[in-house]
């Protein structure tokens, strides 16, 4: 019987606002969504427990996941980031598919977490894939690849109405922390 060990993360949801940072969790968390738009202030925190299978060291791990949603206003990410980003193990960068900006502002964001705790595992999720009408970043666009490459991070199309790739994005996630603590999980 496989041995079961408990893990507690912290992981944080940068990038602008109107992205669909807040949809995101409040999809992954509670499987609910709301197209209507409420500005996050500071940070929100939620909670998320995952489970993973290491089969190589025959241990079962319990991840309590603790999200924080952090407003996306650049005066923000100056003025607080240290307590913030304080203890982050993984970050999850998120734009928006119909605003090309958000894409170019996700650098800086990255950058801020790192500054703060040095080197941690990214994602990137490109959201608002249900808005197919009005995108403005292609598919497979080169430069949604050199900016997920310049971190080392894998990429995922998400909607957060839909529910599209939610799941799979924070998995990942939960997976390349793991792996940076020296457990190879299966996902």
């Amino acid at each position: 019987m496989a041995e079961t060990q408990r893990i507690k993360t912290k992981v944080c949801l940068v990038g602008e606002a109107a992205v669909g940072k807040t949809s995101l969790i409040r999809r992954y968390v509670q499987d609910e969504f709301d197209d209507r738009y409420i500005t996050t202030l500071g940070a929100k925190v939620s909670k998320k427990e995952l489970a993973f299978d290491t089969p190589d060291q025959g241990v079962h791990v319990q991840m309590d996941m603790t999200i924080w949603d952090i407003m996306g206003e650049k005066g923000f990410r100056d003025l607080l980031k240290e307590a913030f980003f304080h203890g982050a193990k993984g970050a999850i960068a998120v734009c928006d598919l119909t605003r090309y900006s958000t894409l170019k502002e996700l650098d800086d964001w990255v950058q801020g977490v790192f500054n703060v705790v040095g080197e941690v595992p990214v994602v990137f999720a490109i959201n608002k894939v249900d808005l197919k009408d009005e995108v403005m970043i292609l598919f497979g666009d080169k430069e949604i690849g050199q900016a997920a490459r310049a971190f080392e991070a894998p990429y995922y199309y998400t909607s957060a109405k839909t529910g599209e790739n939610v799941e799979a994005l924070f998995r990942r996630l939960g997976t390349m922390v793991l792996a940076k603590e020296g457990l190879a999980a299966s996902p």
